[in-house]
């Protein structure tokens, strides 16, 4: 809790002294683009002087360096960091990102109430603001089977949470387009809250149509002419740079300062691993600088803009009354976090260990049967075989058609296409449905790898070359409660345990970081050419109806997995 205003006036005068003051530095006026030299007063949690000379109880000197504000992330799913809540905290906020705005969404489709209030409670423990988007696509498709169900009467009695922004990604936009009943009911339930979008692809009249919902932010922009055209209509775009899908570089064109009060960043699903080696929102800002990009530009989308999109209007500057929420980096070109304060608290492990813990749930969710080499089997029919073309850096894939070798009355892999084997494999108990088909460009010359990631429902996903080797592997994460695993000719090579509902380790972000170095090693020694198998497996499931019809102006083609996850519902 913040000081009373009468201490703050105090201090903000100067007749007595701040908690906190950071002393010969600069700061990145993201109202000028000055770079401004002066102490910066922080009392409480926010802001009490900027633009002049303060005494503190506590003095820091940082000569030689810049403060920013915040960082904000304005669209993740946590669960796809694969580490809970509270170690994403003490994962990323030393990198600088100081709030993040998440959609529970993983964890809603596999437990549903239980997951939302397990991101809930965890919210109001961390020390970075995590807001939460309640989950607005649960299940996320008639198309697979989902560990629940989450009506509009489920989400009512959130919508009043502290740490509630709004409804999360609407991503049935041809429900919204086709005012299916479920969709309308909570599109007019969350009238005059903030209604997140997801709407790949989308445009013309039926853009128009979906955005007439009171839809205002996306972070699904590929092109910067679609992202150009999503802006001229309202449209708040979040540029998104995670562990599969990359779309920094595409939207570079954008990124102005002309339209950088309409711009915010993401990262969506990003990996401790990747964390390690790249870092997080950072990596986005020094990656754009180093490429063009004005610092004005992308210091304002990766705060002051970010922001005032979502309604959080108490952060993004470095000035008096606005939460200190602070980054002190070496430079703006580099931006390397070498101190960071969130709501007034410089950030070190003194402080996460201040933190209450939250008990984890869903530790006994995959309920798959066991399976043998058998279940996999496809058999022989004519003509071409529909396959899964997956694209790097991409979750969305292609619908390709090859003739493929059969041995017998069944189909088989082509290694020299590329094309090996896929299932999904229902895992919540409910029906025990399975289903196969083929997949090209995953490079694999041998083994599987399985995972209980699979957007958005969770069900179970394997690819491989070798049916024992799928059976293994998807027998084996019924046995660890659910993450991934590698095997190569009949042995488990390489695993990760995420037993809170199949998504998230119970070990600290460390030890998920090393073990994915490991995992990786694994994957590659099967072939893989991908640099995220393991995020491109647990994406292929997303089952979208391939050639959708959206109105009859047009078709839009959104064909991902609906081949097999179809099958499943």
């Amino acid at each position: 809790m913040t000081a009373k205003l009468e201490h703050l006036i105090d201090q903000g005068v100067g007749r007595i002294p701040a908690d906190i003051v950071l002393k010969g530095g600069h700061f990145f006026d993201l109202v000028t683009g000055e770079l401004v030299q002066s102490d910066i007063a922080i009392g409480g949690d926010r802001i009490v002087g900027t633009c002049g000379s303060y005494s503190g109880e506590t003095e820091i000197d940082i000569s030689g360096k810049i403060v920013v504000p915040g960082f904000i992330d304005t669209h993740l799913h946590i669960e796809s960091s694969l580490v809970t809540p509270h170690e994403f905290d003490r994962c990323v906020l030393p990198y600088g990102v100081t709030t993040v705005i998440c959609d529970p969404h993983e964890i809603a489709n596999v437990l549903g109430k239980d997951g939302i209030e397990f991101f809930l409670a965890s919210a109001l423990e961390t020390i970075m603001d995590i807001r939460v988007q309640l989950s607005s696509c649960v299940p996320a498709t008639h198309l697979e089977t989902s560990g629940a169900d989450l009506p509009v009467e489920s989400l009512l009695p959130y919508r009043d949470h502290p740490k509630v922004i709004g409804l999360a990604e609407f991503m049935n936009f041809p429900g919204v387009i086709h005012k299916d009943p479920v969709c309308m009911a909570k599109l007019n339930a969350f009238q005059g809250g903030h209604i997140d979008g997801h709407a790949p692809l989308l445009s013309g009249n039926d853009l128009n149509g979906y955005l007439s919902t009171g839809i205002r932010t996306e972070h699904e922009c590929t092109s910067a002419v679609e992202a150009l055209e999503k802006i001229r209509k309202g449209m708040h775009i979040l540029v998104r740079e995670g562990s599969v899908s990359k779309d920094l570089y595409a939207l570079m064109p954008i990124i102005t300062e002309r339209l950088s009060p309409y711009l915010a960043l993401c990262t969506d699903d990003r990996n401790p691993l990747d964390i390690a080696e790249q870092g997080h929102l950072d990596y986005m800002i020094r990656t754009a600088i180093a490429a063009g990009v004005e610092p004005l530009a992308i210091y304002r989308a990766a705060s002051i803009s970010a922001a005032r999109a979502f309604g959080l209007r108490d952060r993004g500057l470095v000035a008096p009354g606005w939460r200190a929420d602070l980054v002190v980096v070496d430079s703006l070109e580099n931006c390397r976090a070498e101190m960071v304060f969130s709501a007034g608290r410089h950030v070190t492990d003194a402080l996460f260990a201040t933190r209450k813990p939250v008990s984890p749930v869903g530790l006994d969710s995959v309920k798959a049967r066991p399976v043998n080499a058998a279940h996999f089997g496809v058999p022989v029919s004519e003509g071409e075989t529909p396959v899964i073309g997956v694209m790097p850096g991409k979750i969305i894939t292609e619908h390709r058609r090859y003739r493929l070798p059969a041995r017998g009355n069944q189909t088989t892999a082509d290694l020299g296409n590329d094309i090996i084997k896929v299932a999904v494999i229902e895992r919540h108990g409910k029906n025990g449905n399975h289903a196969n088909g083929f997949v090209q460009g995953f490079g694999l010359k041998k083994g599987a790898i399985a995972s209980t990631v699979g957007h958005d429902s969770h069900n179970i996903c394997v690819v491989g070359v070798s049916e024992d080797d799928m059976a293994l592997a998807a027998n084996r994460l019924g046995e660890i409660k659910g993450g991934f695993v590698v095997v190569e000719d009949g042995k488990v090579t390489g695993e990760i345990a995420l037993p809170v509902a199949g998504l998230m380790s119970l070990e600290p972000y460390e030890a998920v970081r090393d073990t994915l170095h490991h995992l990786r090693k694994a994957a590659y020694a099967l072939g893989t050419t991908l640099e995220e198998p393991f995020l491109q497996v647990a994406f292929l499931p997303l089952p979208v109806i391939p050639h959708l019809k959206i109105s009859d102006k047009g078709m839009v083609d959104v064909d991902r997995f609906a081949l097999i996850s179809s099958r499943l519902s």
